[in-house]
């Protein structure tokens, strides 16, 4: 009998992987805060969901922070604001909306 090698996937893997669920659908995220409690989230990257940028908005007068590759940013649909989890704190990432799409 043949041994396969497990399969080892990297976080680069897991956040392209999150982010593409992400920008096209609603997800159910289930990770542990840094603090160490679990926390479930619904939320989404999908265009049309998120709000659109302001001007006037503070966080667009300030300086951009760098971007951790390790923390993704969401729009937590029933807090209707801005959150964002750690990529390597994720237990499960399901999708509890997916729009239809139609190829013409």
């Amino acid at each position: 009998m043949m041994h396969l090698p497990e399969r080892v996937i990297s976080m680069t893997e897991d956040r392209d992987n999150y982010m593409n669920m992400l920008t096209s659908g609603v997800c159910e995220v289930t990770f542990t805060k840094v603090n160490g409690d679990k926390r479930v989230m619904t939320c989404t990257l999908l265009e049309g969901m998120i709000p659109s940028a302001e001007k006037d908005e503070p966080i667009t007068q300030k300086k951009v922070r760098a971007v951790n590759p390790e923390v993704i940013p969401c729009w937590d649909t029933n807090a209707k604001g801005w959150r964002s989890f750690r990529v390597d704190s994720v237990q499960e990432c399901k999708y509890v909306y997916r729009p239809k799409v139609y190829y013409v």
